[in-house]
């Protein structure tokens, strides 16, 4: 079987690289004698002054012209796109499925954030309109697909509720995490921390991620005020994004800045440390398709305080703390109850190093090849 795999261009989103990386060596784990190739669209500049040059329309020309045209000259039995973004895609194969009756299209849909939360692409999107537009545009190419893959049930959920996508067509396969996520030596992670938390007896709460809305982030330094007056030695490490301006002015106004320390967008290794460095993950999302940070953090033996809404359950399963997001007083009773408490870390370390066993590459590649030899008709 030859599979063609159509990414997103490289370095425009991590968490798509990292899902097109990791399908890829999954599948090839698992069907070693499938002939597994990608595609991308070219690159085009990304510098704020080619607007003016005209050079932004080639964004895009070859996203919905170049790329869905090259797309559709390949030969394949199936066509993965791999983000619903991409969805556009598939209006270029529809045509091409009726001279190939062989060939099929399958969509990964990883959530629908826009219409949870359509302020992204106003907040972030030079023409927001446009953008909302053409992103509806590629949200509908999904109907042209013999089948999409969910990369959780919430998501899969979200496609029957909000757009009405036939339950039949979905199969649920969840995400993984790189096995390179681990536990260090625990001599390697004292000696990070000693690094980067100035009191040795503080709790080092780590937060991973964007500062959109939906990430919940003002709530995090809610929580970090509260402990600071109730006389909790605390610090907040921020991996992700820097702080909105209405961030900023919060952490300005309550003097947290002495309590914060910013990694900004660390690699994969500094990352690790970072992760075993820490005391506890608090992800208090209001929405996520799946939560891939809460994974990463299990892997590296630390406990996890996550929100009891969206995929996040399902993702978390018996081996975090779960929490009403929007409840401060909650979460900051389970940041000290945490701390307090020796054996409950001991059993979140442990559940959550055996809860993520559950999502390896190779599992989401046979969950995928299974999917793609229903719709062939076999291997």
């Amino acid at each position: 079987m030859r599979v063609l795999i159509v990414r997103r261009l490289r370095g425009i989103s991590f968490s798509m690289d990292v899902y097109a990386d990791g399908l890829v060596s999954g599948l090839k784990a698992v069907r070693p004698e499938w002939d597994i190739a990608e595609i991308a669209p070219q690159p085009w500049s990304r510098k704020v002054g080619d607007w003016q040059g005209g050079l932004g329309i080639r964004k895009y020309y070859e996203r919905f012209w170049n790329h869905p045209r090259a797309v559709r000259q390949q030969s394949a039995d199936i066509i993965h796109i791999i983000d619903h973004s991409s969805g556009h895609v598939a209006y270029w194969l529809h045509d091409q499925n009726k001279r190939q009756s062989d060939q099929r299209v399958v969509i990964t849909c990883h959530d629908l954030v826009q219409l949870v939360y359509p302020e992204i692409l106003r907040d972030q999107a030079r023409f927001p309109a446009l953008s909302l537009a053409l992103w509806q545009y590629s949200m509908r190419g999904m109907y042209r697909a013999d089948h999409v893959i969910a990369v959780s049930s919430n998501t899969a959920a979200d496609m029957t509720r909000l757009l009405q996508y036939p339950t039949n067509q979905i199969t649920v396969v969840p995400n993984a995490v790189d096995s390179q996520f681990c536990q260090l030596p625990q001599e390697t992670a004292i000696a990070y921390r000693q690094q980067h938390c100035p009191q040795e007896q503080a709790i080092c709460l780590l937060n991973v991620g964007t500062t959109h809305q939906r990430k919940n982030l003002l709530t995090v330094l809610k929580v970090l005020h509260t402990l600071k007056e109730k006389g909790v030695p605390v610090y907040l490490w921020r991996v992700g994004d820097a702080l909105t301006e209405p961030q900023q002015q919060y952490v300005k106004t309550h003097q947290l800045q002495d309590a914060m320390i910013d990694f900004g967008k660390p690699n994969k290794e500094k990352l690790i440390q970072i992760y075993n460095a820490a005391d506890v993950l608090l992800a208090p999302s209001l929405y996520e398709g799946f939560g891939l940070t809460i994974l990463e953090a299990m892997a590296c033996g630390l406990p996890v305080i996550t929100s009891n809404v969206s995929s996040l359950p399902e993702v978390a399963g018996n081996a975090a703390i779960l929490v009403d997001p929007l409840n401060e007083s909650a979460i900051v009773e389970a940041i000290c109850r945490l701390h307090s408490d020796f054996s409950l870390r001991s059993q979140l370390r442990e559940q959550g190093l055996e809860r993520v066993k559950q999502f390896s590459w190779e599992n989401t590649g046979k969950q995928t090849a299974h999917v793609y030899e229903s719709l062939i008709g076999g291997s």
